[in-house]
């Protein structure tokens, strides 16, 4: 993103310039390794080009010092049954917030901590962002083997 925020009750509690938002959906299932996982791939991806070389697709977020806001996203793992949401899949709220803190601890500890901003766990939130790019990236630490170009001969 160009920039990002996170507003709540009227008031912005978190931004940043450049950098990543990260919408974090957190699975019931979800182990401490898929947070380190989430964790190395966000600070790692090469999606910012090289000013100095010219070229694309380069650079991490950590290699061009920006910030990380993280936003707890529920809602991810949402789907429509009939009409309405069904969120049975997503950890419970619970178990969700230790974990996403815990999420945002390994991020602080792996790059610059004032670097990593978030929002405010369950709370209504209004999250804004210029894009650019725009790209997006999807990260799913439960199928890792999905995003490689490994193939598998059949017999």
């Amino acid at each position: 993103v160009a920039s990002a925020s996170v507003e709540v009750d009227g008031r912005i509690v978190s931004e940043i310039g450049p950098g990543l938002l990260v919408l974090v959906g957190l699975h019931d299932s979800d182990t401490e390794s898929d947070a380190d996982y989430i964790c190395r791939k966000v600070l790692n991806m090469r999606l910012f080009p090289n000013e100095s070389t010219g070229k694309g697709w380069d650079q991490s977020v950590m290699q061009r010092n920006y910030g990380v806001l993280l936003v707890s996203q529920f809602t991810l793992y949402g789907f429509l049954k009939g009409n309405k949401p069904d969120f049975h899949v997503a950890m419970p709220p619970q178990k969700a917030k230790p974990f996403y803190e815990s999420l945002l601890d390994k991020f602080r500890k792996a790059y610059q901590p004032d670097a990593i901003k978030d929002g405010v766990f369950g709370a209504m939130m209004k999250v804004s962002l210029v894009n650019d790019g725009p790209v997006t990236m999807q990260l799913d630490s439960s199928q890792p083997s999905k995003n490689t170009s490994e193939k598998t001969e059949e017999s």
